[in-house]
């Protein structure tokens, strides 16, 4: 059990749906059919196509998954894998979810039955002859086309199987399917996993009821898909740290020189508004004052650090620099509540991941040292973080890339409002 009463305070919207916790408060679940979504999306070797190489999303399904069978209940657990696209592939990473059986078996400390189908008759007879703590594992569901389009035969055919439903893949919360939402409607009652649970309380929490000051820092390459996020956190946070290639179309938007880094043209005018949003609303808007220039998109270029007002044509951004680092620490020691969304720079060079290297050192610092609440989302900065060790030390990893990104931008998520109201 997860407890964020130290963390936040707990407003209504965020703590509105119904956990795992709470329904077997309310049902005596021994002896159920539970139906638990989860994301097995595990990469499998591409040497044999069947190891998989790292359990990640299967350790994390397991708190869940043990609180349920220690209740007496019959788990189903269903997953998508890949994208088939209502094909029936044997085996690969779009194919069959037999590769995740033995590793299942050895997480949950139990036998793990596993149908070729997610529903039909054949299904339907297993799930009916399950006794008491038995788990079940349905097929690939996006074998089934209407999976994707949320298709209500799919999700009724799914909620013949069971009388509850949990939801806990985060991942996909994000998407109206007919395995994360529809099914909801053909069950008694539908709640969120430990997973599911933490994920809404950090992020939700984050925004909605932080412990103040609260930073956002936002990365990446572009302007055009953080856009929602800037505009959401403009309304919602103290002070906005702006790093990665993002930060040449604010330049651009300042009538600074930017050589030849990446810019979107199309975005300058509208990075100039937020900019102006940000200054309306009282939030401090933090660009980077000096960058890491190269003289090509290479590990192995020429490198100089500039002022961000001194950009000589024919070189290119790829990092944040030394005094936008100091800066950016400074600004992190002030605040209780820090959100990470994007790499400050092309953290993959070696020679250019400091500035994002040295964020991720500063938020496990902010935590460990004075409890401060920090948040990881976004691919490729849970990369980072997890890249420099530093999974374990930040308060919240986010296991959702555009489930994370929705979440921040206030968005209702679909897989959370079919859950039961408290």
């Amino acid at each position: 059990a997860f407890n964020t009463q130290r963390y936040f305070h707990a407003s209504p919207e965020c703590l509105a749906k119904l956990n795992v916790e709470g329904l077997a408060e309310r049902v005596d679940l021994a002896g159920q059919n539970v139906l638990m979504r989860v994301d097995l999306n595990v990469p499998l070797s591409k040497e044999d196509d069947v190891t998989v190489t790292d359990d990640t999303r299967l350790r994390s399904i397991v708190p869940t998954a043990k609180f349920l069978l220690g209740k007496g209940a019959n788990l189903i657990l269903c997953s998508h894998f890949g994208r088939p696209k209502g094909e029936i592939i044997e085996t690969g990473k779009n194919g069959r979810l037999n590769p995740v059986v033995p590793h299942l078996k050895t997480l949950l400390g139990v036998d793990v039955k596993k149908v070729d189908d997610c529903i039909g008759p054949e299904v339907e007879a297993a799930a009916s002859s399950m006794k008491g703590g038995e788990v079940l594992l349905l097929e690939n569901t996006r074998f089934h086309a209407g999976e994707t389009k949320n298709d209500p035969t799919l999700a009724e055919g799914l909620g013949k199987l069971a009388d509850y439903f949990v939801m806990d893949a985060f991942g996909t919360a994000h998407r109206a399917h007919s395995s994360t939402a529809g099914v909801a409607s053909h069950v008694k009652m539908s709640a969120a996993g430990y997973l599911l649970d933490k994920e809404l309380k950090f992020l939700q929490g984050a925004v909605d009821s932080p412990n103040r000051p609260l930073a956002a820092i936002v990365g990446g390459a572009k302007v055009s898909t953080k856009i929602p996020v800037i505009e959401s956190l403009i309304k919602k946070c103290d002070k906005i740290l702006i790093g990665g290639g993002m930060i040449f179309t604010f330049y651009r938007a300042l009538g600074y020189n930017t050589g030849s880094s990446l810019v979107e043209e199309d975005m300058i005018e509208l990075a100039g508004k937020l900019m102006k949003q940000a200054e309306e609303a009282g939030v401090k808007l933090i660009l980077p004052t000096d960058v890491v220039l190269a003289d090509k998109f290479d590990n192995d270029a020429n490198i100089k650090v500039a002022n961000a007002t001194d950009m000589d044509d024919g070189w290119m951004g790829l990092d944040i620099g030394p005094e936008s680092i100091d800066t950016f620490a400074k600004e992190i020691a002030e605040c209780n509540t820090i959100v990470f969304n994007g790499p400050m720079g092309v953290f993959e060079m070696s020679n250019f991941a400091k500035g994002t290297v040295t964020i991720a050192e500063l938020l496990a610092s902010a935590t460990q040292d004075r409890g401060a609440i920090t948040i990881v989302g976004g691919g490729d900065s849970v990369a980072a973080v997890n890249q420099a060790g530093l999974g374990d030390k930040v308060s919240h990893i986010s296991t959702g890339g555009g489930a994370s990104l929705e979440l921040l931008e206030g968005k209702e998520l679909p897989g959370v409002a079919v859950l039961t109201e408290v």
